[in-house]
């Protein structure tokens, strides 16, 4: 499991100081891009080799509120593997209290031509050993 902290800023907040619930969708993209980025590999070379990895499916279970200052912790898991696509589960926490868990479906494309392709089998097992 991966585990990537988390500050809520004033940008992240509605006028009360509560999260907005798309800023989730942010956090939740830095974890899995802070992952990649420990395991070796990162988003801007695959791109330059000529694929990418994008959100094809993604759900959210909001628990409770997160506030102005707030420390979080986003914890990624990877559910399966296949051919084209990783399955992650990926959980915004404050200390232990959870509020919001993420079921996420990212897809290996070809750049230019947006068209599946294998996932990097390296990529795969370093991110698993995580």
């Amino acid at each position: 499991m991966h585990q990537f902290p988390i500050r809520v800023y004033y940008s992240d907040t509605d006028a009360e100081g509560i999260v907005y619930h798309a800023r989730y969708l942010d956090f939740a993209e830095h974890a899995r891009t802070e992952m990649l980025r420990q395991a070796g590999f990162q988003q801007s070379a695959g791109q330059k080799a000529g694929t990418m990895l994008v959100v094809s499916s993604i759900t959210i279970d909001f628990k409770r509120p997160g506030y102005l200052d707030d420390l979080l912790m986003v914890e990624t898991s990877i559910e399966s593997v296949k051919t084209f696509s990783l399955v992650l589960s990926q959980t915004i926490k404050r200390q232990e209290e959870v509020l919001a868990c993420l079921h996420v479906k990212v897809a290996s494309i070809e750049a230019l031509h947006k068209k599946l392709v294998p996932l990097d089998k390296q990529m795969v097992e370093a991110v698993t050993n995580l």
